[in-house]
């Protein structure tokens, strides 16, 4: 039987601390070879564009793919999950549970990159994904304060009311991305703007930087000065990156980048990777993978069903 769940059911049976134990399990197996990811690939038709990307996962003993679809206006998420012996066990909407694997894999990089203790955090981009980060941020972080900024006071000023009363954390909405990212120990970008978003000299030496809203190859949030400058250089893998990463394409089109820089997220956590001595700014990029989608609903389907939640159907 496979049992197809819901935004609702999702919603009801998600936590976030699950969420980042999953991807944390997940990019230790891939640093360790035993996972697989495939890039996604993409399918331009009248109208619209499929979005495909596949993973096998043996520590959740399941296989499977994220498959969605931009056209009308509207963005559809399914995640389907087979077993290893080729059962199809879920089909998941994947909209929810897309966004919270997005904020981990960021919880996820952060606490492997970032020194510990008390962190100012800038947030650039206050919309859906936004929350996420924040949340998952705050769940590995001791954080001293969140700054956000947005083009849209109104939003950025809600979204900061949101998260000071959510995460109990002091909030501000910046009036502007330099007065966010200046002083800052974590920046965030999760926007959908196809130019940088910040600026290389608002950022610390001691930085840790996350880009997290661009998959596209004609889109940077980053500047390649800021590429440049980094000590360190973190994909969530090497095969997306390259085919994906504005970011880094365009600095290395600038000169400004070279490939064999880039480390990738699972060889960190499996501990392949020493931190290099002194201090220096330390890039992730995150891009998403299957991978991470498989982690996160393998706890979403074994939640559900302790509870009872979605819909059984025999298929094959």
């Amino acid at each position: 039987m496979t049992l197809i769940l819901r935004e609702a059911d999702v919603q009801e049976v998600i936590e976030m601390d699950d969420v980042i134990a999953a991807v944390t399990a997940a990019m230790k197996e891939l640093g360790e070879g035993v996972a697989k990811n495939e890039p996604r690939r993409r399918v331009f038709a009248p109208g619209g564009l499929l979005n495909v990307m596949f993973a096998s996962y043996p520590g959740g003993r399941c296989t499977g793919l994220k498959a969605y679809t931009h056209a009308d206006g509207h963005v559809r998420f399914l995640v389907l999950l087979f077993g290893l012996d080729g059962a199809l066990e879920a089909m998941i909407e994947s909209d929810f549970m897309g966004s919270y694997r997005t904020g981990a894999a960021t919880a996820v990089a952060v606490k492997a990159l970032a020194p510990q203790g008390p962190k100012t955090v800038a947030l650039i981009g206050a919309g859906w994904q936004a929350g996420t980060q924040a949340l998952a941020l705050s769940r590995v972080l001791e954080i001293k304060e969140l700054r956000v900024y947005s083009r849209d006071g109104d939003r950025r000023t809600a979204f900061a009311r949101d998260q000071e009363d959510q995460l109990g954390v002091s909030t501000v909405a910046s009036g502007s991305a330099e007065l966010a990212v200046r002083g800052a120990d974590v920046v965030v970008t999760v926007t959908t703007s196809p130019n940088p978003v910040i600026e290389d000299a608002w950022v610390e030496p001691h930085a840790v930087v996350v880009a997290a809203g661009s998959n596209w190859r004609n889109k940077a949030e980053l500047p390649a000065e800021l590429v440049a400058r980094a000590q360190t250089v973190v994909v969530d893998q090497l095969a997306t990156a390259q085919l994906e990463s504005g970011d880094l394409i365009a600095a290395q089109e600038a000169g400004k980048f070279e490939w064999s820089r880039a480390v990738e997220l699972g060889a960190i956590i499996a501990g392949k990777w020493k931190r290099p001595p002194g201090t220096g700014i330390t890039l992730f990029e995150s891009h998403g993978l299957a991978l991470w989608d498989l982690a996160v609903g393998t706890v979403v389907l074994a939640a559900a069903r302790a509870r009872d939640l979605g819909e059984e159907i025999r298929l094959f």
